[in-house]
C-alpha cells in the first residue's frame, strides 16, 4: 500500500526534486501557493499558503506516513543594517509557519511516521551575516529535538541542515560563474550541494526501514561543518 506523505512546498527546488522521488512509490500531496513545475508528477496539488492559512482546513489526507515543511529564506546581511522586520519574516516563515502546520497535523501522523524539517549549517557553524536566519534555524532544531521526544516512539521527527545549495533560493548568491566558483572552493567537497544531495537524505529519512532514527540534526554539506581546510 501506497504511504501518504504531505510537502509543504513542493514547486521548486529541494521540494520538487522530492516530490519527483517520492512521488514514484507514495501517494505525494504538495501543498504550495504555485503548481508550477508539477505538470506530468503524480501528485496532487492543495493550495496553500503556510503564511496565512491553516492546513487543516485543506483537503488532506485523514492519516499522514510523511510531512517535510520545506519553506525557507536566505537573508544574509549585516546586522547592524538589518532591520527588526527582516528577522520577524524569517522567523514566520521558517519556524512559525512550520509550527502552525505541524500543531494541525500532529494527530493525523500513523504510528511510525517521519517528518523531517530543513535547518541551516550556519545554526552550529558562526557565520557572519547569518543572524536572522540561524536564529529561525535554530528554532526549528530545538523545536524538532523537543518533538521527537514528546512523540516518540509514534512520530520521528529529524532535521537537514544543508550548506549552499543551488536552487532558486541561492540564485542571487550563485548568479555567475565566478560566484559559484568562490562559493564552491569553500567547500572540502569542492561544490556547493544540489537538489538531489537534500532530497535523497530527505527520503531516507521518510524511510520505515530507517526507524531507529530520531531527534537529529543531520549535516548534508560537503563537510562544511566538520572539516577545516584553510
Amino acid at each position: 500500500m501506497k504511504k501518504n506523505i504531505l510537502l509543504i512546498g513542493g514547486s521548486y527546488g529541494i521540494g520538487l526534486e522530492l516530490a519527483k522521488k517520492l512521488s514514484k512509490d507514495n501517494q505525494v500531496f504538495v501543498a504550495s501557493r504555485s503548481n508550477e513545475n508539477l505538470s506530468g508528477l503524480e501528485v496532487t496539488h492543495i493550495p496553500f499558503n503556510a503564511l496565512t492559512e491553516d492546513i487543516s482546513e485543506k483537503a488532506i489526507p485523514e492519516k499522514l506516513d510523511g510531512f517535510v515543511y520545506c519553506p525557507g529564506s536566505i537573508n544574509l546581511k549585516p546586522f547592524k543594517t538589518m532591520g527588526v522586520e527582516t528577522i520577524k519574516n524569517d522567523m514566520e516563515i521558517n519556524f512559525i509557519g512550520l509550527a502552525k502546520t505541524v500543531k494541525s497535523i500532529i494527530n493525523k501522523m500513523n504510528e511510525g511516521s517521519s517528518m523531517v524539517f530543513f535547518s541551516t549549517v550556519a545554526v552550529g557553524t558562526g557565520m557572519p551575516f547569518h543572524t536572522s536566519v540561524s536564529a529561525a534555524k535554530g528554532a526549528i532544531e530545538g523545536f524538532a529535538r523537543a518533538l521527537a521526544a514528546e512523540y516518540a516512539p509514534k512520530v520521528r521527527v529529524n532535521v537537514i541542515a544543508p550548506s549552499l545549495v543551488d536552487t532558486p533560493l541561492s540564485e542571487r548568491l550563485l548568479s555567475n560563474d565566478k560566484k559559484k566558483e568562490m562559493m564552491s572552493a569553500r567547500h572540502p567537497m569542492k561544490r556547493v550541494g544540489n537538489t538531489a544531495d537534500i532530497a535523497n537524505m530527505a527520503s531516507f529519512l521518510l524511510d520505515s526501514n530507517n526507524s531507529w532514527i530520531t531527534g537529529q540534526v543531520i549535516g548534508v554539506d560537503g563537510g562544511m561543518s566538520s572539516l577545516n581546510i584553510s
